[in-house]
């Protein structure tokens, strides 16, 4: 089948993304670049045979019903397995594919801060970790939840859409289960959760105020709570859940993610200087004590310093500290890091007076730590 062939060639090319579309050879997405494959332009029946083959009668039903359509397929002896996504433009049927390796990548692998250990550590509150599409979350929230699963005794339920990461059971028993198929939503399945006897619950999105609501109520009755947000910081995300909720519940959600939030983990992806593919950036917000005060007297615009400020003790992170650290190890390059920062005027007075170019000389020991752990590991 073509999709398969095109599947196996995105893996061998080390790949990250298929993007297919009527009208247009198909194209991959390599360390970040989209590149021309060699395969035939798709017509119409290409891309409509593919559905067929993929999808069930039900999930086609779907499909048509709702014009777009998230799936997880896994080709036969493939090295990976593949979130889908097929939609429709201009009447026509296009589609993406994600490439999601077989094997979940450790939080050391990754090169992430030992922070993050920590906060899978813990029996009870919310992690959110957050960024654009195509930004990791995937991968970091798996990493957390090998960890717990490789550290300590417990039951795990995963609610997914659709489910990524495949994990096996160690110390912890884990139930994955995919909306469409398992369960029909996230608020629905989150609230049965609470009745399967669960000490993590990882949700994949929380999409609406039902099943943000369910989900900081689980994280008040002892239990660790991971899920996503498509925000780029933790402004911004404390705003979005505040948000999506009607104004005369905002004061009560407003307390309530002040007391139940541990931490967001704000990233995005960067070109590795050396062009062996992308290192995530991370914003680390751990709510302390000024931090919950903050969010309770809704002086969010107030965070970014006090993220700054809590570096020493609490081994918080800002997104330019980050950025700092990732280009004075080599890992990216000054130019990336100024490109991707949300404030490149401060991130350039940090280079200029803690001495970018004499921390140049730590290209050279890219085996050192970057203060977020080993050596990332390329995306």
């Amino acid at each position: 089948m073509l999709i398969d062939e095109l599947l196996n060639h995105l893996i061998n090319k080390g790949g990250s993304d298929l993007h297919l579309k009527v009208g247009r050879v198909p194209i991959i997405r390599v360390k970040g670049e989209m590149i021309k494959t060699e395969f035939p332009t798709l017509i119409d029946e290409d891309m409509k045979e593919m559905a067929n083959y993929l999808l069930t009668i039900q999930q086609m039903r779907r499909f048509e019903e709702e014009r777009e359509f998230d799936f997880s397929y896994e080709p036969k002896g493939a090295l990976a397995r593949f979130r889908g996504n097929l939609f429709h433009q201009k009447g026509k049927i296009g589609a993406v594919f994600r490439a999601i390796p077989r094997n979940v990548s450790t939080i050391d692998e990754m090169g992430y801060s030992p922070v993050l250990k920590e906060l899978a550590k813990r029996h009870q509150g919310l992690v959110l970790v957050t960024g654009p599409t195509g930004s990791g979350k995937s991968t970091t929230l798996a990493a957390m939840v090998q960890f717990i699963n490789e550290n300590r005794a417990g039951h795990i339920i995963t609610i997914e859409d659709p489910i990524e990461f495949v994990f096996e059971d160690d110390k912890c028993l884990i139930n994955q289960r995919e909306i469409g198929l398992d369960t029909l939503n996230f608020a629905g399945a989150l609230k049965r959760a609470l009745r399967q006897d669960p000490d993590v619950i990882m949700v994949g999105e929380m999409r609406d105020a039902e099943t943000i609501s369910v989900a900081m109520t689980a994280s008040e009755t002892g239990h660790l709570v991971l899920s996503t947000l498509h925000t780029i910081d933790a402004k911004q995300s404390i705003d979005r859940i505040i948000d999506t909720f009607s104004s005369d519940q905002q004061d009560q959600i407003r307390m309530q993610i002040a007391s139940t939030l541990l931490a967001t983990i704000s990233q995005r992806l960067l070109r590795r200087a050396d062009g062996s593919g992308r290192v995530a950036a991370m914003e680390i917000m751990i709510n302390t004590p000024m931090i919950k005060k903050l969010i309770e007297e809704n002086r969010i615009g107030a965070i970014d310093k006090a993220i700054e400020e809590s570096k020493s003790f609490y081994n918080t992170q800002s997104f330019n500290q980050s950025l700092f650290d990732l280009a004075s190890s080599g890992v990216i390059t000054k130019e990336e890091a100024l490109a991707n920062s949300t404030n490149p005027n401060d991130l350039n007075l940090k280079f200029q007076t803690q001495g970018f170019a004499a921390s140049k000389e730590k290209e050279q020991e890219k085996g050192a730590s970057l203060g977020l752990g080993k050596m990332p590991k390329p995306f």
